[in-house]
């Protein structure tokens, strides 16, 4: 029997139009979201994660993308002010809809976003390092890249206390959100071993001369300074005023003690001596004066793109950036979608993931996924690469 043209026609458009709806949905962009303080007093870190971050997303699109879908990465700088990171937030979580969001990069400006992505259900890879923006119920879909601020803190006690047997602490700390956190936790951790801080104080980023706090430190008995900010500028002051002071005190805390923008800030070189702070074996030079292989192809493959001399950025920054992208390329591969509950089961589910600043595991419980076996204390002033030495045990 014939079949009449008139009524298969309908038919044919119908699946047609189906279909090309189908391959549309499919080769829509995965939109990421990238919260980083590109400018502003706190700009440092962020600055070297988008250089990590903007190569990923230029390797996995040039190999095709995701499932077919390329990635769109959708950068709001925030400039270090946690109401830009809460608008932003809202921006790319309920108008630009995107399927994941990278950051804040400060835990000052996490505080404030992570709340509203949790609410809006979208996967968050966080890296900022304070305890409070994971919790496993209030944020479910909130998974940590960075390492926790404990894991900081804990390495610097260790070193000032185990290794250079230094029990009177002068903890000196930014007035940020995460200065704040930083002081407190420090000094919780420090009482719990029974060691309780000579002196303690919280200073303002932009405190140009940090000469009073430095002399009543050392008028306290402080035998080691330890400093919690993010700030390069303070931090440097902070180490100016110790030198020209001529005190000699061991300086042990954050991993911005050993920016490179630090080195340009110092009245004299010689200011960064006896300064350790907590970095990653990844970026730590083995025995044989080489780094770990997946570091070294990292730093060969993003040397041509900051200029082909000295890489002058903390590299483990630039790692962190494009580990979380290559993240999210495992998630969706895993999960073969976008799906945010999809993603969490996965996220979940993911065990020892390796990549370069570090390797990753999380689980039901647990969102916190950089381990303790990454973590080395570095000297400062053994800066190369973005990298360092061990410091001496």
């Amino acid at each position: 029997m014939a079949i009449r043209r008139s009524t298969l026609f309908p038919a044919f458009v119908l699946a047609a139009g189906l279909c090309a709806s189908v391959a549309s949905a499919v080769a829509q962009p995965i939109k990421v979201g990238w919260l980083s303080s590109l400018t502003g007093p706190l700009s440092s870190a962020a600055l070297a994660e988008n250089e990590g971050v903007k190569l990923a997303v230029e390797e996995i699109n040039a190999r095709g993308g995701i499932l077919g879908r390329q990635i769109e990465l959708l950068t709001r700088d925030t400039a270090g002010d946690p109401t830009k990171a809460v608008n932003f937030a809202q921006q790319l979580a309920f108008s630009d809809k995107v399927s994941f969001v990278i950051g804040p990069v400060n835990s000052g400006e996490g505080l404030a976003a992570t709340p509203i992505l949790a609410r809006a259900g979208v996967p968050n890879l966080v890296i900022g390092a304070v305890d409070e923006l994971i919790d496993p119920k209030k944020y479910p879909r909130a998974f940590r890249m960075i390492n926790t601020n404990a894991q900081w803190i804990s390495s610097a006690n260790s070193y000032a206390i185990d290794v250079l047997k230094k029990k009177k602490v002068a903890i000196i700390a930014d007035t940020s959100g995460y200065g704040t956190s930083s002081a407190k936790t420090a000094t919780e951790m420090l009482e719990r071993i029974g060691i309780k801080p000579v002196y303690s104080v919280l200073v303002d980023n932009n405190k140009t001369d940090l000469t009073d706090e430095m002399t009543k430190a050392r008028n306290a008995g402080a035998e080691v300074v330890m400093p919690w900010s993010a700030a390069t500028g303070l931090l440097a002051r902070l180490l100016n005023a110790r030198g020209e002071m001529g005190w000699d005190v061991p300086v042990v805390g954050h991993p911005a003690l050993m920016a490179a923008q630090i080195r340009k800030l110092l009245n004299k070189p010689e200011y960064w001596e006896k300064t350790y702070a907590a970095g990653y074996v990844s970026t730590t030079f083995l025995p044989d004066g080489k780094l770990p292989a997946r570091t070294q192809a990292l730093v060969d493959k993003m040397r041509p793109r900051l200029g082909g001399g000295e890489i002058d950025v903390l590299f483990w920054w630039i790692a962190l950036g494009y580990d979380t992208v290559m993240m999210i390329e495992h998630a969706v591969k895993t999960a073969g979608s976008t799906d945010p509950a999809a993603i969490q089961k996965v996220m979940e589910a993911t065990k020892n993931h390796a990549g370069v600043y570090g390797t990753y595991s999380y689980s039901p419980t647990e969102r916190n996924g950089f381990p303790d076996s990454g973590m080395m204390m570095n000297v400062a002033s053994t800066f190369k690469d973005g990298s360092f030495k061990p410091a001496p045990r």
